[in-house]
């Protein structure tokens, strides 16, 4: 996986768009995305997966009763000191 500055990302979208890599995007040396590209034949799965991880969320924030700010930084490993 390659990472890249958002600036390189913003002027060089057409390649990366193209491209089939998978891309960390970094804004300040922290990574803040990922471009992953999907090809039309998993586009059913993906969005299958995603309202999978929506369902797993809402269920992590309903039984952990914590609000999504909350939940975001508890699952910020950014700050882990690696």
């Amino acid at each position: 996986m390659k990472a890249i500055g958002i600036r390189e990302f913003r002027d060089k979208a057409t390649h990366y768009l193209a491209s089939q890599e998978v891309v960390a995007i970094k804004r300040h040396n922290k990574v803040v995305g990922f471009y992953i590209p999907v090809h039309a034949s998993e586009e059913t799965e993906v969005k299958q997966a995603l309202e999978k991880l929506e369902q797993a969320i809402d269920l992590s924030l309903i039984e952990s009763g914590l609000d999504e700010e909350s939940l975001s930084l508890a699952l910020d490993l950014s700050t882990s000191g690696h």
